[in-house]
């Protein structure tokens, strides 16, 4: 892409109201545009981001056996009423509006119950389980104060997972690949060494078990209880005596962290099923509940806990493989040598498969820099008068403060590790 091309300008100030990190550098570097508090749209900048972390997510849940679908956003309240989540007592996050005919709506804050109440129609016999599905879905949540950014948003992008197993065993069988999966997501997008597997108790989802995938991170809500020699953590609701007695563990053995919330998965057991009518015949002819398990990764938030947890003191540094470039070529002066240097480097990098960001505007090259930093692409390329001169190119690494000369036809074996 020609940044010319791109439409989106970055700025100096974030909006005076925002505070955190993460939003007050997507917004300046023209990630996202902020509507008003926790709402924001994705630019194309941040589209690419989300994308990215979609498409790892994608091939995770594949490698599960997971089919993707997408749900409507606008729910119906009798399928709610059935579980009583309905009610604003049991949860006090919905949007709820009505239709012209006077019916009540509610528009998805989750979506265990509409998926569980179309699996009825495809459902009938042990044959037919186990059903792994997924979706990627805009969610809406009416929170009372909406803060930290992406980490807390009234509207959000999340990857939801739902498994239909026919015993608690395949349940757990396939709980357990779902885990190892979520954690190789966070590998891959460069916080497999700071989010830990955390015990928690189910909140308004489930009064069953669950468990959290909590990253370490200043900006997080959340205060996690991590070992200090194994990779055990568990959440501040559930780190008292009984639970560490349990384990065979003590109060010292611990430490507090900050974290947030990036992953967390369910067990619902048959209860739901129960109240929804969703039953099959086993092997020998009863009429048998199934087996619930829901699974969700914020796609928006996980963006912006990566922000925190990169970014410096001049803007955001992103992991290669989320990354929205792979390069940002700066074009320095108006040689005509310089830009047909340039011109030529961007289109061969381009061919090769590389994703390169191509700086040709007209501007100083302290603003140029400036906005290289800002938006943190992993390599910066210059071509400058200076540079064609010598045949050369300078060549710096985001996270890095040195830079250096290398031969313009070297180029492509610096950063070849970087294509896609």
């Amino acid at each position: 892409m020609k940044q010319s091309r791109l439409f989106t300008k970055t700025r100096k100030e974030a909006p005076s109201d925002e505070t955190s990190k993460n939003s007050q550098l997507l917004i300046k570097a023209g990630f996202i545009h902020k509507e008003f508090a926790g709402v924001y749209s994705i630019l194309p900048l941040g589209l690419i981001v989300i994308n990215k972390i979609k498409k790892i997510v994608s091939e995770e849940m594949e490698k599960l056996g997971s089919k993707e679908l997408i749900m409507s956003t606008i729910q119906n309240k009798s399928l709610w009423e059935m579980t009583g989540r309905w009610s604003d007592e049991k949860v006090d996050i919905w949007f709820k509006s009505k239709l012209k005919n006077g019916s009540d709506i509610g528009f998805g804050w989750s979506h265990e119950e509409p998926i569980t109440n179309m699996m009825k129609y495809h459902i009938s016999s042990y044959n037919d389980l186990p059903i792994f599905v997924h979706q990627f879905q805009t969610k809406l949540r009416n929170e009372t104060r909406a803060k930290s950014g992406m980490l807390r948003g009234r509207e959000f992008v999340m990857k939801d997972m739902y498994s239909y197993t026919d015993s608690e065993q395949t349940h757990m069988d396939f709980y357990n690949q779902a885990t190892d999966s979520y954690m190789k997501v966070f590998e891959r997008v460069g916080l497999g060494d700071i989010t830990y597997i955390t015990s928690a108790s189910g909140g308004f989802f489930t009064d069953k078990f669950s468990h959290e995938f909590q990253t370490i991170c200043d900006a997080g809500e959340d205060n996690v209880y991590i070992h200090k020699t194994d990779k055990i953590a568990l959440n501040e609701e559930i780190f008292n005596d009984e639970t560490l007695n349990k384990m065979g563990y003590k109060k010292g053995d611990f430490q507090m962290q900050k974290t947030a919330e990036v992953g967390n998965i369910f067990t619902f057991g048959t209860k739901k099923c129960e109240e929804m009518g969703v039953f099959f015949n086993d092997r020998n002819g009863n009429k048998v509940p199934v087996f619930l398990g829901s699974y969700g990764i914020g796609i928006t938030r996980l963006m912006g806990v990566i922000v925190e947890i990169f970014a410096d003191d001049k803007g955001m540094n992103w992991p290669k493989e989320v990354a929205p470039f792979a390069v940002h070529l700066i074009r320095l002066g108006d040689n005509e040598d310089a830009i047909i240097s340039a011109d030529k480097l961007y289109e061969d990098l381009k061919a090769k498969g590389i994703e390169i960001l191509y700086d040709d505007r007209d501007l100083r090259p302290g603003e140029k820099f400036a906005d290289a930093d800002l938006i943190g692409i992993p390599y910066r390329l210059v071509v400058s008068d200076k540079t064609v001169v010598q045949n050369k190119v300078e060549i710096k690494r985001r996270d890095s403060e040195q830079n250096k000369l290398i031969d313009i036809d070297k180029v492509y074996q610096e950063v070849g590790e970087t294509k896609c």
